[in-house]
């Protein structure tokens, strides 16, 4: 009996789980790990949401199965918040379904629309179910650029150019995980044109839409004429109400595609418990003043880290949007590559970051780092991270102009 199933054998090691698992064990022994690796929340939801959450799961018929693609309200109250935010009429019968999470949905659309050896193009880095969904699912990835430029589209004449079979999906994510990088309305416009032309999918991941800095919102997909033709896209409650653990998510768009995923769903699970559900849509159609909130608390957390962090001798780029920084090595440390200085920073500064690599290979020479604690935790990890340079033997002006 072979235990080398076709899958598995498709799949790396995991590599954030090395650190993960370090991570662990310290906090085992007692050390004070400070948390900037995985991009969990630490902030709790609405109150009224746990309220609605507490006073449905009450009901005594509220425990049975619930409904695969989504209860009715939830699936309107979605629609309403896109023609609210960006203007995009949906119809919530046929064009929204509601997911375990915006990764459980790009999975199991994987599965409905992939068939050993199609080409799917993905950014490279990117979250890792954007490539592993497909991977899984018997998909080759051919990788294309993160940043939304002149370099992004020249990689996509070339997969449509020199690939066969020619790419069927296309992956994108803005804000994009890990990069933070944004892209507006004009990209999406040229995306949309381009897939229409070579008859491609694509699947946006709008998971940190609600997470940004600068004064103009980030746009969908779907505001661009036509995108419903070829596109869905992917959001989530995890960040935007801090409601990760819920385990609840959307995709709309594309009817073709909407009914793809719901169908698979429909015969691996029964939906998310009910009260949630009800609990999502008293988020969605309730008060959004803890939106903005939160936006104005991780934006407070983004400068404190990317200042401390430069007087402690790490420079790291502001990111205009999401939960995450995406910060280059120290120069005089790039030597160590990702993954052993995210165990470095680990074991000698009790500090957890995520390693780039475990992104896609192009992520090599970065760590993700998650705002994920608050204001003075984030000034004790820059605290550590200095000692720990400077164990290293580099000091702040070391840091900066060396490699």
């Amino acid at each position: 009996m072979t235990e080398d199933f076709y899958r598995i054998r498709r799949l790396p090691p995991y590599v954030i789980a090395e650190v993960n698992a370090m991570r662990a064990a310290a906090r085992a022994r007692g050390e004070d790990i400070i948390d900037l690796g995985m991009g969990n929340p630490d902030l709790p939801p609405p109150p009224h949401v746990i309220a609605k959450l507490a006073e449905v799961a009450a009901k005594p018929d509220a425990h049975g199965y619930s409904a695969s693609r989504g209860i009715p309200g939830l699936r309107r109250a979605q629609a309403g918040y896109y023609q609210r935010r960006f203007g995009v009429d949906l119809d919530p019968e046929t064009e929204v379904v509601v997911t375990l999470g915006s990764k459980e949905g790009l999975a199991n659309l994987a599965q409905a629309i992939t068939a050993p050896g199609d080409v799917v193009l993905a950014p490279n880095p990117s979250y890792p179910i954007h490539t592993f969904g497909f991977i899984i699912a018997g998909a080759t990835i051919r990788s294309i650029p993160t940043t939304p430029d002149d370099r992004f589209f020249d990689s996509l004449e070339r997969a449509v150019k020199f690939t066969v079979p020619k790419p069927s999906v296309m992956v994108i994510g803005y804000p994009s995980n890990p990069t933070a990088d944004v892209a507006d309305l004009a990209f999406y416009e040229k995306v949309v044109a381009f897939a229409k032309e070579h008859q491609i999918w694509v699947l946006s991941d709008l998971a940190y839409s609600e997470i940004y800095f600068d004064d103009v919102p980030t746009p969908s997909i779907l505001q661009v004429p036509g995108a419903k033709d070829v596109a869905v896209e992917f959001t989530s409650m995890s960040k935007t109400y801090s409601m990760a653990g819920w385990r609840m998510g959307f995709a709309v768009g594309n009817k073709t595609l909407i009914a793809a995923l719901t169908r698979v769903k429909s015969y691996l699970d029964y939906g998310a418990f009910t009260p949630i559900q009800a609990a999502a849509c008293a988020a969605i159609n309730g008060p959004q003043d803890i939106v903005e909130q939160n936006r104005q608390l991780y934006k407070r957390r983004r400068d404190v880290l990317v200042e401390s962090f430069a007087r402690a001798g790490w420079e790291i780029p502001s990111p205009r949007a999401s939960m995450f920084c995406w910060a280059p090595l120290p120069p005089a440390l790039a030597h160590l590559g990702s993954l052993e200085f995210s165990k470095q920073l680990l074991t000698h500064a009790q500090v957890a970051v995520a390693p780039g690599v475990g992104y896609g290979e192009e992520g090599e020479g970065f760590v993700r780092i998650a705002m994920v604690e608050n204001e003075h935790r984030i000034r004790q990890a820059a605290r550590n991270v200095k000692r720990y340079l400077q164990s290293m033997g580099v000091n702040s002006a070391q840091a900066q102009k060396a490699g």
